[in-house]
């Protein structure tokens, strides 16, 4: 069935991925992005039919309900992402992350539907060994995850959206992010050698960015049945510390010195393990592990040779 679907912030790291599979899958795509970082990265969709873009913000009240008028289903990315983006610019993060998400809500009937990504990071500190679960009570540290947390309050007061609560997502992509954990990480042991840890021990989980992108795909397949719930999306496999990650990265690139710290602190202090096994129960599993995420920007990393993919 061809859906209508709208897509803000499509351009995005994200969304250069999920694009292209929504296209594939028969949906009719617009998108509407600022384009703020210059990226030229849905040039490669423009020859379809099926896909429109929109120059525009996504907190212009106008346009938006212009854009959705028609739309069965609308997926906000628009977002300004992690803890150092955000509290560069505290207003565009809250105009932008929750702001724009409540117009959105105002501006759509009940029957459109809303499938938004929002971050686990909301979860803030865990316990030692206990998984959060989507019944884990929110403690988010970070504005980043405050703004992302009270956007999905938003929507799921609607009933008729799914909010997923993505793990670190990795992985290449045309519209590339260099400053996500995997990414940073093997970025630096393939073009510098060595890294500086601080906080090694800190957990958090991870996903590949193709498998958000079949999250989503999901979402809309099974919708009826998902509806009005958040789910987590990562990989159960991969609740891992900062030098557990790194020494993963060191099977692949044997001279990748790891150095720890006793100074500095993460930006936004997430520390915590998740469980996946709500999403895992509507039938989705994750299908890219981090062994191939970490070879596929091994590769990727000898394309990109400088730092400006970076967010910040």
């Amino acid at each position: 069935m061809s859906l209508r679907i709208l897509v803000t912030g499509g351009a995005g790291y994200l969304g250069s991925i999920l694009i292209p599979e929504l296209l594939k899958a028969g949906h009719k795509v617009t998108v509407l992005d600022t384009f703020i970082f210059g990226q030229n990265s849905l040039a490669d969709v423009c020859y379809l039919e099926n896909f429109n873009v929109v120059r525009g913000d996504t907190r212009d009240e106008v346009l938006l309900k212009e854009l959705t008028k028609d739309k069965d289903i609308v997926i906000p990315l628009a977002a300004l992402v992690g803890a150092p983006l955000c509290n560069r610019d505290m207003i565009g993060t809250v105009t932008i992350n929750r702001d724009a998400i409540k117009t959105l809500s105002e501006v759509l009937s009940p029957s459109q539907k809303i499938l938004m990504p929002v971050t686990n990071s909301g979860y803030g500190i865990g316990q030692d060994g206990v998984y959060c679960t989507e019944e884990t009570p929110l403690n988010p540290i970070s504005t980043y995850g405050k703004t992302k947390v009270e956007a999905e309050e938003i929507i799921l007061q609607r009933e008729n959206s799914i909010s997923f609560r993505l793990a670190t997502v990795f992985g290449m992509s045309p519209r590339m992010r260099l400053d996500l954990l995997v990414n940073d990480f093997t970025y630096r042991a393939v073009n510098d050698g060595f890294i500086v840890i601080f906080e090694g021990h800190f957990k958090r989980n991870y996903v590949h960015i193709r498998d958000v992108a079949r999250a989503f795909l999901h979402g809309i397949e099974n919708f009826d049945k998902m509806k009005g719930e958040a789910y987590n999306v990562g990989l159960s496999d991969a609740n891992l510390s900062k030098l557990e990650l790194c020494a993963k990265i060191k099977e692949y690139v044997p001279n990748f010195t790891i150095m720890e710290a006793q100074i500095g602190k993460d930006p936004d202090q997430r520390n915590y393990i998740v469980s996946n096994e709500k999403i895992e129960a509507t039938g989705f599993k994750p299908i890219y592990n981090l062994d191939a995420g970490i070879k596929e920007l091994i590769k990727g990393y000898t394309i990109i040779k400088n730092s400006k993919f970076s967010n910040v």
